[in-house]
């Protein structure tokens, strides 16, 4: 599988840094967590929440962990979850690496009947190693927990181990990235492919909006899309785009910032050159009302820092293509390396979270002003740690979202 290799190391000292660091008071004081996965025996109700969350008008908070729920390999296969206000949480699928999927990475979407709809990296289908291991999945969850698989990818054309969720047009078309398959044989991957955007309608047909070719135009999108009104579609790659710099991930280049009209045409937006710039994006975009979109990548930016490889950037890139730099970490108490993408206020004001750094190692929740600067709103010391979702804005002011460490993973919340 296309794997985020440079996010996989940087959890991992992460995990190192956690297992050494006191466990204190959140850097700020509106903070709490909501919910510690692995509270329960063998983990059935989850662990290792890698998606960010969404909501109901009741205030329920619907999410996915990538591991526990069933037993189901070393781990558990992982679980679709709700989390009531008062910190309930509830197990409304757990998946079995059978036809029903495995390891959901994404987040959901909800319908006006409260079906949950979300994609599993694996299982799902015979091929791509046998059902036990399966292509992935695009999955429905209804109210009442019961699960229908609406696509089982086989890991030929139709792409491969779809690492994000899906977002939906008018008509009920639901929209996504797979990091692998398409069919190509440019990439470093197991099936063939560097990755693809589909749309599969309210029947379940799948229909391959574009394939990746691991040139200039990007390969391996680990993130999902956003979509606007006249239905095009934006995402990133996470390497592909310049092939002449950053070797060191799944496929040469530094990533790309793409566009998908709705005839299938796709366009470079900006491709990521490996310095100041930032390089590696995989998390998803946001827009503003001018067709600008924001984002992060998860390194680049000063070279000087972290390792030489950078701690990462919060970027926007113009609908002309040009890319300016909003911010660029440092690795010190701002955070470093930002794995999910920016939340956008009608004030302009962008909030994320970063992987690692701040005052406790272990990541940040930030806000980033066109006035102020960065505020860091929390810093992980042993109340979670290693957040690596987009945030949810809620009604009362608060954020909410998951970390991946905090035992075996939280839900949280933070005030604005």
């Amino acid at each position: 599988m296309a794997a985020p290799g440079l996010r996989n190391a940087l959890l991992a000292s992460a995990v190192i840094f956690g297992a050494t660091a006191p466990i204190g008071a959140a850097y700020a004081t509106d903070f709490s967590v909501l919910y510690r996965f692995c509270s329960k025996q063998n983990c059935s109700d989850g662990r290792w929440p890698n998606a960010g969350l969404i909501s109901d008008v009741a205030g329920n908070l619907y999410g996915t962990t990538s591991a526990g729920g069933a037993t189901c390999r070393l781990y558990g296969c992982g679980a679709v979850f709700k989390v009531a206000p008062d910190g309930t949480e509830t197990v409304l699928h757990a998946f079995t690496a059978e036809n029903d999927g495995s390891g959901p990475y994404g987040s959901l979407i909800a319908d006006a009947n409260g079906n949950l709809y979300g994609t599993t990296a694996t299982g799902g289908s015979d091929g791509c190693g046998g059902i036990d291991y399966g292509c992935g999945t695009l999955f429905r969850v209804s109210a009442a927990g019961k699960e229908k698989v609406v696509y089982a990818f086989g890991g030929g054309s139709d792409g491969a181990y779809p690492m994000a969720g899906v977002v939906a047009d008018k008509k009920g078309n639901l929209y996504g990235t797979t990091s692998d398959g398409g069919g190509g044989t440019q990439c470093i991957v197991q099936f063939g492919g560097c990755g693809t955007v589909f749309r599969i309608d309210r029947k379940g047909h799948e229909t391959v909006l574009y394939a990746f070719s691991g040139g200039s135009d990007g390969a391996n999108p680990l993130a999902g899309l956003i979509i606007d009104k006249a239905g095009n579609l934006f995402g990133t790659t996470a390497y592909g785009g310049n092939t002449s710099a950053c070797n060191q991930g799944a496929s040469p280049g530094c990533g790309t910032v793409f566009e998908i009209a709705a005839d299938g045409t796709e366009k470079t937006l900006y491709a990521f050159n490996g310095g100041d710039d930032g390089w590696s994006p995989v998390a998803s975009l946001s827009e503003d009302k001018d067709g600008n979109l924001y984002g992060t990548t998860e390194a680049g930016g000063s070279t000087t820092a972290c390792n030489g490889v950078g701690c990462g950037i919060v970027f926007k890139v113009a609908p002309d293509g040009t890319e300016t730099i909003l911010y660029n970490f440092t690795g010190g108490n701002d955070g470093a390396h930002p794995a999910a993408g920016v939340l956008r206020d009608k004030r302009g004001n962008l909030y994320g979270t970063t992987l690692a750094g701040g005052a406790g190692g272990q990541g940040t929740v930030f806000r980033l002003s066109a006035k102020r600067g960065l505020s860091v709103l929390n810093a992980f010391t042993g109340d979670g740690g290693a957040p690596t979702a987009n945030l949810l804005a809620s009604p009362d002011k608060l954020l909410c979202g998951t970390t991946q460490l905090g035992s075996d993973g939280t839900v949280f919340q933070v005030k604005k």
